[in-house]
Parts: C-alpha cells; structure tokens; sequence
C-alpha cells in the first residue's frame, strides 16, 4: 500500500515530468499532449488535496484554520494561471512562459508541501490511516474536474465544491483531447 506522503509526492513528479517534457519538446503535438496532461494532473491533484488533505491538516497544525486557508489562497491562485496555460496554443509566445511562472509558484508550494505539511501528515497518523488517506486522495481524482476552474471567489472552499459540478462535462471533453502516449513516463487518463 502507498502512504498518503508517497501519493502526493508521486503527483508532484508526474506534474514535474510534464512540465520538463513541454518546455524542451520543440514538437507542438507533444507539447499540446503533455499541456493536456498537465492540466488534467494538475486539476486533479489540487480539488483532491482541497477535500482530502486540507481537512486533515487542518485538526494537525498548530496554525490550523488559518494555514489552511493560507494553502486554499495558494491553490486558487495556482488555479488561475492553469486557466489561462490549458487555453492557450503552443505556437502562442506566451505558452512558455506561461508554464514556467505557473511551475515555479508550484515548485515553491511543493517543497514546503513535502517538507512541512507530509511530515506533520506522517508523524500524526498510522501507517494504515496514511494509506486510506491516500487511497482516498486517489479515489477521489475520479471524480473531481480535469480542467481548471477558478470561480474568483471569496471564499477558496465553496470554490472547490462549485468546481466538482463541472467534472462531468471535462470528463466529456477530456474524450476529444490528445494525450500522450508513452506510457512509461505517465498514465493518461483515457487509460
């Protein structure tokens, strides 16, 4: 079984991966594959981390309520850029630099995420909750949206249970998006 520190990590490397892969790939149908995986991972892992992870570092860290808004803050944010990156053309000079000011907010919010927040996460629960913490994370990448969706909202929660009516119809769409096909590297969500 996989902890919830080890599924999280997991989802930082594939994310990293694309990202690596779209900025030194000077193939355009690569660099829309790995643009839809990126923003398809992406999504995913943070309305997942928001309803899974969030709740239980909440009642864990000192700061509780308020660092925990804090990382809602962040993610929002994160969320945005995503929304302009998943629209835009690789040919469209902004691409690239696009993606590159979005991975290095999110590089910052990794490492302290895996330095902080996973070691409380670890040192609080028993190896089987971290790993029905993680098979829950993962469950529920199922069913949250596959796209970005920032609402602009007050409030980052109500955020992230608007953004779960829109899964289906991402879900849909996702079905006419191209993906990568080196399975190797990444699983694609046509898989």
């Amino acid at each position: 079984m996989v902890r919830i520190s080890e599924a999280i990590k997991d989802d930082h490397r594939k994310l990293e991966s694309c990202y690596n892969i779209i900025v030194n790939s000077e193939d355009e149908d690569e660099q829309t594959r790995f643009q839809n995986q990126f923003t398809w991972e992406l999504a995913r892992h943070a309305v997942a981390e928001e309803l899974v992870v969030f709740p239980a570092l909440e009642k864990l860290r000192p700061e509780g309520k308020a660092k925990t808004d804090d990382d809602r803050r962040e993610h929002s944010a994160l969320k945005e850029m995503l929304d302009v990156f998943q629209d835009l053309n690789c040919s469209d000079p902004r691409f690239i630099p696009t993606i590159t000011v979005l991975m290095e907010g999110l590089a910052k919010h990794m490492q302290d995420e895996e330095a902080n927040d996973l070691v409380i996460l670890e040192e609080s629960l028993t190896s089987d909750e971290s790993e029905k913490m993680a098979e829950s994370l993962n469950r529920t990448k199922i069913f949250v949206p596959s796209r970005s969706h920032p609402y602009g909202m007050d409030k980052p929660r109500y955020e992230t249970a608007a953004s779960l009516l829109t899964a289906p119809l991402d879900h849909l769409q996702d079905l006419f998006r191209r993906w990568p096909e080196e399975e190797s590297i990444l699983t694609s969500p046509m898989e």
